[in-house]
């Protein structure tokens, strides 16, 4: 599903990834975790396309394809999606009309108003999402929950090949945080690849990884099974930093 070769990332003409590799294949779900200022979120938003980060090196293959050949939405409608760390709010825009825009110019399915209410609904109620969000403008007012929430609302509904989570469970009290990791392991399927970027154990809880890696000093500087979470967990990043050298 996604190949990462030898990558490295500048922004702002400092250096944040140095020659990462990482390979994730269909049906798996990888965790990432790591320090603070380790790149964790650079290389989110560099699979994601945004402009303001420099590749200086490597590659990234999507499904075989070069991602560096396609823009930010055209990766959106090959089926990869982003779960915002701080997700913007749009006031004005309805819940409803944000989400149907959104998977008719994704996904391509232009769906009646029923049709397209019922799947929402389902969705929904699925993450503990009563019927008073279908009024609300997008993100406006809404708690931290709230708006994770509704990233994971739009993840269903578009049903990505390829979910890039980036921490998803910053920020969320204990219900919150059971609801949407709840949701995002009903996401599951050998269809589709995620990869769950976390400073924290606490979401592993709920959503098993088959493979955890850590990045320190912008590389993969260790990797293991869902084991490993533990032991950092318990021992810090220390041994891992001081083995990346």
């Amino acid at each position: 599903m996604l190949e990462i070769k030898n990558l490295s990332v500048s922004v702002k003409d400092k250096q944040i990834l140095h020659g990462l590799n990482l390979n994730l294949p269909q049906g798996q779900v990888h965790a990432i975790m790591g320090p603070n200022g380790s790149g964790k979120s650079t290389l989110s938003a560099v699979l994601m396309g945004h402009p303001d980060y420099q590749v200086t090196g490597g590659q990234i293959l999507f499904q075989g394809e070069s991602l560096f050949e396609l823009s930010v939405d055209e990766r959106a409608r090959r089926g990869i999606f982003l779960c915002f760390q701080y997700p913007v709010a749009i006031p004005g825009v309805t819940i409803p009309n944000f989400l149907k825009t959104v998977l008719k110019n994704t996904t391509g399915q232009d769906l009646s108003v029923r049709e397209f209410r019922a799947r929402l609904k389902t969705a929904m109620a699925s993450l503990e999402m009563d019927d008073r969000y279908l009024a609300r403008y997008v993100n406006d007012g809404f708690s931290g929950g709230e708006k994770k929430r509704l990233e994971i609302l739009q993840m269903m509904l578009m049903e990505p090949a390829l979910a890039i989570l980036d921490e998803t469970d910053s920020g969320l009290d204990i219900d919150a945080l059971r609801i949407i990791a709840q949701g995002i392991e009903k996401m599951r399927s050998a269809q589709r690849s995620m990869l769950v970027i976390t400073h924290y154990k606490r979401i592993l809880n709920y959503i098993k990884p088959d493979v955890v890696h850590v990045l320190a000093g912008g590389r993969i500087a260790h990797t293991g099974g869902p084991e490993l979470a533990d032991r950092l967990e318990n021992e810090g990043y220390d041994w891992v930093i001081s083995r990346a050298g």
